[in-house]
């Protein structure tokens, strides 16, 4: 008798898979409550524990947990709720901006999703990684992606608008898939805050020593957050 093919998905080792447990989506300025809880979802059905909220309009707990499962209403209930990004960044060494703004003025890494997805998880075992959207109507403003040390946008066709939750799904399961593969793991790197501090620092120096212009720093500063 001829032998058949097992065509079966093989079982996986769970030692080889990667907690994902520092990874984080954070929301900036989202407009509507069922976003919010969509979001929370595709989250939860990727293995994604952590959500950060900054400067949402509503929060309006009906509405957060219409689009919400049981599971990611219990996201929901201990999510964090920031005023501003840069505080509600600090604490992470890795932030991946999500974008559709591929002009000059664009100047960290653009990666794929999947490039985005496999880097950050490299980085999990050591690092708080942040996964960053913006709002509904006009998302990251090039101020906003400077904060990130790298950029992603989702390729579509001719139809591009995204959803908020169907953007945080995209990049959900490219976390979660490359979670699966197992990876090399990264040092610990600087947090948001401590880069900032130096940043600021290294800017005051630059401009003392007449190294850059007083009048615009902040343009020369991109090549350096570029280093």
């Amino acid at each position: 008798m001829q032998k058949t093919e097992d065509r079966r998905p093989k079982t996986e080792n769970p030692e080889n898979r990667v907690s994902l447990e520092r990874v984080a989506i954070v929301l900036y300025r989202p407009r509507l409550p069922e976003n919010i809880g969509a979001a929370a979802r595709a989250a939860c059905n990727m293995g994604l524990s952590r959500l950060v909220v900054v400067a949402p309009e509503d929060l309006d707990q009906e509405r957060l947990t219409r689009m919400a499962t049981p599971a990611a209403a219990q996201l929901l209930a201990r999510m964090e709720v920031h005023d501003d990004l840069a505080p509600a960044l600090a604490p992470f060494q890795y932030i991946v901006g999500t974008t559709a703004r591929l002009g000059g003025a664009v100047r960290q890494e653009l990666l794929s999703p999947r490039e985005a997805a496999a880097r950050l998880v490299g980085l999990s075992r050591h690092n708080d990684i942040a996964l960053l959207f913006g709002p509904e109507n006009w998302g990251l403003t090039n101020h906003e992606l400077r904060l990130c040390h790298a950029l992603t946008t989702i390729p579509t066709g001719e139809c591009s608008s995204l959803n908020l939750a169907q953007a945080v799904m995209v990049m959900a399961y490219e976390v979660f898939t490359a979670g699966r593969a197992g990876r090399e793991f990264e040092p610990r790197l600087a947090n948001s805050r401590e880069l900032e501090t130096m940043y600021a620092m290294l800017q005051e120096t630059l401009v003392k020593i007449n190294f850059i212009s007083h009048q615009n720093p902040e343009y020369w500063m991109h090549n350096v957050r570029r280093l």
